[in-house]
């Protein structure tokens, strides 16, 4: 996926962000390609390709003089999609033009806050309602799979390839239903909430990172996130 063009290059923040709005599939809304494969020796394996909008050079497919290469390499010039899609859209460019492929990304949006089914409601206790289970769930998986569980003293054990694929499969999206479910009732929380859904996007992102392209480090799943929209604002 990696795109060596300088500038137009996209940063680690920027491929992970285009990573997390993919949910594993190619961007294009007419296309089901699943991004990502479980082979029984190499563990999870990606097709994914990032696409320019407008292309990385001047003599590239849609090209945009005006555009410097940091836009170019920018979040809103790109879009992941399956190594078809990538092909066709580069190839037929006046079939493919640029105002398509936005659509493209809006779309995927709109129809992974269907998914979500994100909805605004008029109390804290109904946004706790939606969230716990979630958190419940990744906490479960945490502390049966994780690299705090038993699982590490076990040198030939599988747990960790399970970990990672649960990660992606489960983890991953279930923060970033909770994180939609709390940017749409934003306005019920209170105090330092604020401050922790940020450290749990930041947390979501890292761990995107961590497992999608290997980066190290990363903030902590902020411990706030157990009480968060407990009890009155």
């Amino acid at each position: 996926m990696k795109c060596s063009r300088g500038e137009a290059n996209p940063s680690a923040a920027t491929r992970t962000k285009l990573f997390a709005d993919s949910a594993g599939y190619c961007q294009n809304p007419a296309c089901t390609q699943h991004l990502f494969v479980e082979t029984a020796k190499d563990g999870p394996i990606h097709f994914a390709e990032m696409a320019h909008i407008f292309a990385a050079s001047e003599r590239g497919p849609r090209s945009n003089a005006d555009l410097t290469d940091a836009e170019r390499g920018s979040y809103d010039n790109l879009i992941l999609l399956c190594a078809n899609c990538h092909t066709a859209i580069d190839k037929a460019p006046d079939d493919y033009p640029d105002t398509l492929i936005r659509q493209w990304k809006l779309e995927r949006a709109e129809r992974l806050a269907d998914l979500f089914s994100v909805k605004a409601y008029g109390s804290r206790a109904e946004v706790r309602a939606v969230i716990e289970p979630l958190l419940t769930a990744n906490r479960v998986t945490f502390e049966t799979y994780g690299p705090g569980s038993d699982a590490r003293f076990d040198l030939e054990s599988e747990v960790p390839a399970a970990w990672h694929r649960k990660v992606l499969g489960s983890i991953i999206p279930n923060n970033k239903r909770v994180l939609a479910t709390l940017d749409k009732n934003r306005g019920l929380a209170a105090g330092r909430e604020f401050t922790t859904i940020e450290a749990f996007r930041q947390h979501t992102d890292d761990l995107i990172a961590r497992h999608l392209t290997g980066a190290d480090g990363g903030q902590r799943f902020p411990e706030a996130m157990d009480r968060m929209m407990v009890g009155d604002a």
